[in-house]
This record gives C-alpha cells, structure tokens and sequence, in this order.
C-alpha cells in the first residue's frame, strides 16, 4: 500500500555487534512515527535499511508495498529522505541541489520551477538561492536538504534528526509543513532527541533501546508525558552534584 512502512524481525549486526535486534513494527500512511532513543540505539542504522542504503542482516522490510532490496530504484522514486550527513555538495547553490533534484526525479521543467520557488519561499532561503552550500550555516544546508527531500512530492519521508542544531523559526516551518504533508496523506518516519518536538507533532511513538523496541504506540496512548516515559522506558538523567561550581568558598 502507498505510504506504509512495515518490517519483521528486521536486524542488523556489523561483525559481532547486534546494532538493530529483531524490530517489527507497522506505520500506516499519513501517520507521523517518532522514532526515539538515545545515540547508538540503532535509529539512523533502521534508517538507512529502509531507504536501502544497507542491507539487513536478516528480517522483512517493505515501504510502499517494495521492498528496499529486491525494487531500490523503483522505492527511491517514492520516498523522500533527510538523511544523516545532509547529502549536499560543497560546489552547488541552495537552488542548484533543488533543481539536480528535480531532473533526478523528472519533475518537469515548469512544474520544478515553482516548486523550486514555492521552498524556497516556504524554507526563508530565497536570499540564500545562490550561496554555495559550503557557504551555508548549518540551518541553512539542513533547510536545503529538507527541501530536496519535498520537492519530487514523495508517499514517505525519512528524516534522520530534522530537528537537531536549529533555530525555532525554522523548526516551526519545518513541523508545519510536516503536518500539512501528513494531512495529505503523506507518511513522515523521523528520528529525534528532541522530544517535545515529537510529542507535539507524532501520531505514533516509538522508543529503542540498544537496538531493541521498548514502546510502540499511538501517542495518544502514552500513559504520561512523552519525557517522563521515555525516562522511565530509555534512559534516565544522570544527576551528579558538582559540589565545587559555584562561588570559591571562604
């Protein structure tokens, strides 16, 4: 089915170490899944299995009906992806990633042209349309990235940390334009650390913990605030008293 994203049993181990340990979960289309956890879970691994830039080492996936291994090109024509390194060359513009994007998919000329216009407007870079990417600030090449990943109109996006390292304007726009997308029907896979961001705009949650699912529901199913759960499911604050900050004592 258009949108849906399913996978079995899916794991994933480099040498002896098991990064990804049996996950089975199912995404419908036009959710938001939140995907949490803390660094080294097995979140941007998951990623990259889904969108086909590795292989499992065993387990089911499908996104879109197709599965990543077996229909690569056919699934990349569908879905959309932010991933973790941004994918953006230094020597290309802001406007010149959007439309190398445009003509990979075979967005018309006409058609690439107002989308192009529309993000840039949508994103706040039409002033930065020409600066080279190595010239971008961090918010900017991100915006970029996102841009490129909305542009050829995708069933599913998977945005690795589309919230992390930027400013709240452009935080606000870019959940904004999430939740427009998901209202028509487009399904949003992200990982994030930053989790009210996730409880505001996710339908569905899901928490890992070294490489394994701890929670998965609606989130209208949360007993308690997405922090504290997580808290309690994840990991909890370590709480070290540092008895020497504060004025020198007498």
């Amino acid at each position: 089915m258009e949108g849906m994203i399913t996978c079995r049993n899916l794991t994933r181990r480099f040498g002896e170490f098991t990064a990804v340990d049996g996950l089975s979960f199912h995404v419908e289309p036009g959710a938001i899944c939140a995907f949490l956890g803390p660094n080294g879970a097995g979140k941007s691994t998951t990623v990259k299995m889904f969108t086909g830039l590795l292989a499992p080492t065993a387990g089911e996936i499908e996104v879109c009906g197709l599965d990543p291994r077996t229909n690569p090109i056919e699934l990349k024509r569908r879905i959309g992806v932010l991933p973790e390194d941004l994918g953006l060359f230094d020597d290309l513009t802001v406007e010149e990633h959007l439309q190398l994007t445009a003509s990979v998919y075979g967005v018309g000329k006409q058609e690439a042209k107002d989308r192009i216009a529309q993000l840039l407007r949508a994103l706040s870079l039409e002033h930065g349309r020409r600066t080279f990417a190595s010239a971008c600030s961090h918010g900017m090449r991100k915006k970029t990235s996102f841009a490129m990943a909305l542009l050829p109109n995708p069933r599913v996006l998977f945005l690795d940390e589309p919230f992390e390292a930027i400013d709240p304007v452009t935080s606000r726009i870019m959940r904004d334009l999430l939740q427009s997308a998901s209202r028509r029907g487009i399904t949003v896979f992200l990982t994030s650390h930053i989790l009210p961001v996730a409880e505001e705009i996710a339908t569905q949650l899901i928490m890992l913990k070294k490489g394994k699912i701890v929670w998965d529901s609606p989130a209208s199913g949360l007993p308690q605030a997405l922090e504290q759960h997580y808290f309690d499911l994840v990991e909890s604050p370590v709480v070290e008293e540092l008895e020497w900050l504060g004025p020198p004592r007498s």
